[in-house]
């Protein structure tokens, strides 16, 4: 267990559940809370009996987005410091090397948005609200908005909710595809948990490197991502993993992975 701050962290059941704490003010981001949530996220990577994270919103919303109280006061320098360190909380995120599911408790804005945009899955409630409105306020979306909302929905449909600060409803998140599924609010961390739970029945290699094909894979031409599915099919064959679900298919039986 993690001191108790701003970013409240426990694991059982070989999940971790960060939640970013700040109710009072909606869950906005500062220093301390981007920071606390990279520690939080490093701790969760080096503990070998987690095998996944779940990072969800304590009190009504998910996130409100970067503290805009801070920013209206702090120089441009600091603005730009601030985004880089949400840039280092969103990468690792996505590299963490265990999936990462967003339990979207509330509304997601702006920063909140972008935490939930890196992790591999989302899990919405369905009064939850989605949107980018920092050019409402005379900002951009810095903390990897313009980078990973167009991969998930598209160039076009990303270009209308980051140049007009549109905000839209779980169910159109939902058609979208910026969230996986939309749920009752109380029935939020159940179906987060079982969603999981059908991840975590895979081979953990198999999860490993079938994330990190699709992730490095979209940076780079076609060809070369492919090649790149390619060579990670290659590795996976290499492993223990890999004998025991292909010798489970052919006797009809549900694979016992060993994560190796």
């Amino acid at each position: 267990m993690l001191e108790r701050d701003v970013v409240r962290s426990k694991a059982e059941g070989g999940i971790a559940r960060l939640e970013l704490n700040r109710p009072d003010c909606l869950n906005a981001m500062n220093r301390q809370l981007l920071r606390q949530l990279l520690a939080a996220l490093e701790w969760a990577a080096a503990d070998d009996a987690v095998r996944a994270v779940i990072i969800t919103g304590h009190g009504r919303v998910f996130s409100a987005g970067a503290d805009i109280r801070y920013l209206n006061r702090a120089p441009a320098a600091e603005v730009r410091e601030l985004a880089r360190l949400a840039v280092a909380v969103t990468g690792r995120i996505e590299t963490l090397g265990k999936p990462v599911l967003a339990a979207i408790n509330g509304d997601a804005l702006g920063g909140g948005l972008e935490i939930s945009e890196a992790c591999a899955l989302r899990v919405a409630a369905s009064h939850a609200r989605f949107g980018h409105p920092e050019v409402k306020i005379g900002a951009v979306a810095g903390f990897g908005g313009t980078t990973r909302l167009p991969r998930l929905i598209g160039k076009g449909r990303a270009a209308e909710m980051l140049l007009t600060g549109r905000l839209i409803d779980a169910d159109e998140a939902c058609r979208l595809g910026l969230v996986n599924r939309v749920v009752a609010a109380e029935a939020l961390m159940a179906e987060s948990e079982t969603l999981l739970g059908e991840v975590l029945a895979q081979s953990p290699l198999a999860v490993r490197l079938s994330w990190e094909a699709m992730h490095r894979g979209l940076s780079l031409s076609e060809d070369e991502s492919a090649r790149l599915g390619a060579d990670y099919f290659g590795l996976a064959a290499q492993s223990e993993d890999f004998r025991i679900g292909t010798r489970a298919f052919l006797d009809k039986r549900t694979p016992k992975f060993k994560g190796r």
